[in-house]
């Protein structure tokens, strides 16, 4: 989906996705200390005010300018709007500059990319990392097209740990968790079996830390 269809998807409902930050972007990240942050694809925005909310200063880049206006309003109801250290940008991720201040985390949650654009997305994004700098990515497992629910229809834009960790193939980095993960959500009329109250979905989680370059001994 382009920028123009994303934009219509964000402008047909109050908020596409819910109002809090992912649940593993809270559990994975509420222990760094705070410093810069890139946030992209970050749709309304929730992980970003999320982020700002805990000290960040927060680059959050996404390419509906749509679901960018729903998040700046959302930060103007916040009670420490003034506060919250949010710059709002319409841009590709695939495209973004960060520029040449490093970053200290960089997030992408479940951007939908097929893997040449993945994988570009994904080298963009770790290369904005300082050395020492956190990179996660949480989004839906191949597997749950066939074991879980909800998410993409399109195989082409599903894929595994793995696959990511091969993105970053020449990188050095230490590995802190890749693997796939489960996450519970409330069943509807559209995926439920009689007396589900919930089903399981499955993404997948990738969290790793920028290797400091090795140092050139002299001759």
């Amino acid at each position: 989906m382009d920028a123009a269809g994303w934009d219509e998807r964000y402008a047909a409902s109050d908020l596409v996705w819910s109002a809090t930050p992912n649940q593993f972007v809270a559990a994975e990240l509420s222990g760094l200390r705070p410093g810069r942050a890139l946030d992209l694809a970050c749709g309304e925005g929730r992980n970003a005010l999320w982020l700002a909310d805990r000290g960040w200063q927060v680059t959050a880049v996404d390419f509906s300018r749509v679901a960018l206006e729903k998040a700046r309003a959302i930060q103007a109801r916040h009670p420490r709007a003034q506060e919250l250290a949010i710059e709002w940008v319409v841009a590709d991720a695939l495209t973004f500059d960060a520029g040449p201040a490093p970053h200290d985390l960089v997030v992408l949650a479940y951007l939908q990319l097929t893997s040449d654009e993945r994988r570009d997305a994904v080298r963009r994004a770790f290369l904005a990392l300082r050395p020492g700098g956190t990179f996660f990515l949480v989004a839906h497992d191949s597997s749950n097209l066939t074991e879980g629910t909800g998410g993409p229809s399109d195989p082409a834009v599903l894929f595994t740990a793995e696959e990511v960790l091969a993105d970053l193939d020449g990188e050095r980095f230490e590995v802190e968790r890749a693997e796939r993960v489960t996450r519970e959500v409330a069943a509807d009329a559209s995926h439920t079996h009689p007396g589900d109250q919930t089903r399981t979905a499955y993404d997948v989680l990738v969290r790793v830390v920028r290797a400091s370059q090795p140092s050139l001994s002299s001759s």
